[in-house]
């Protein structure tokens, strides 16, 4: 069991040694905690926030936000790609409202979201904008991808509308919207710490960041980017399993 857990990860477990080798080298080249900690002198320092009375409120905030950001991006990229895909107009018109949201800077987002709203709602409304683009464009491929040969022949035995996009559509997108979420995510989650550094909430891993930077705790910059990446790689996992359960369920 172990040694086939070891052979099937064996190169990221060598990229991992990898990057804690170079790690190492450039805190022994530059021999000063201010610009390049010891590995373990920033593990002893995430082991401490772990124990922290703070830790939970301070991460879970950050996963609510994070979440929020999610569902609602995720909401309206489902519903509006679905539009999008079936009515060829509709997605002509809202071609450029995508590409638009798409193609402004994170931090365009940012500096606007602190005048228009409070500040923790700025990294929900960031990260929204941020993941919704690769929801939407996702599940409008998954629409083109139906054969509409399948779609006339439903239409021509007069099957309902509703009934089409329930039994047809939704089940040709379901991968699609499962890849548009694990790019969304990935790129969220660096939105959601963004909006946390410039924002600052009361709580949030970006408020402990920007709150360390400050008295150069290069350290416990790290370790706090160190759990912000645990986060992102825990979510992107659930969201990989989800997908190996509708491949299983799609094959029985």
């Amino acid at each position: 069991m172990k040694i086939s857990f070891i052979k099937k990860h064996y190169p990221g477990i060598i990229s991992v040694i990898a990057m804690l080798l170079l790690w190492k080298l450039l805190a022994l080249y530059f021999n000063s905690a201010l610009i390049v900690p010891h590995p373990e002198r920033t593990l002893i320092t995430m082991l401490r926030l772990f124990t922290d009375v703070d830790f939970l409120g301070i991460a879970g905030s950050t996963i609510l936000r994070g979440t929020a950001g999610f569902i609602i991006s995720a909401l309206l990229g489902i519903l509006i790609g679905i539009v999008s895909g079936i009515r060829p107009r509709f997605n002509a018109f809202f071609r450029p409202v995508l590409v638009t949201i798409r193609s402004v800077p994170v931090i365009a987002l940012a500096l606007l979201a602190l005048i228009w709203f409070r500040p923790g709602f700025v990294p929900v409304f960031i990260a929204m904008l941020t993941m919704f683009p690769f929801i939407c464009t996702n599940v409008i491929d998954g629409i083109r991808s139906v054969d509409p040969g399948i779609v006339e022949m439903a239409k021509f035995y007069r099957v309902n509308h509703s009934r089409i996009i329930r039994e047809v559509h939704i089940p040709a997108i379901m991968p699609f919207i499962i890849s548009g979420a694990s790019s969304a995510l990935g790129i969220g989650w660096r939105a959601i710490i963004i909006g946390e550094v410039l924002s600052q909430p009361d709580y949030g891993i970006g408020t402990m960041m920007h709150a360390q930077q400050i008295y150069l705790n290069v350290d416990a910059v790290i370790a706090w980017t160190i759990i912000a990446v645990l986060i992102s790689y825990i979510f992107e996992k659930l969201i990989r399993l989800s997908e190996r359960k509708l491949v299983s369920w799609k094959e029985t």
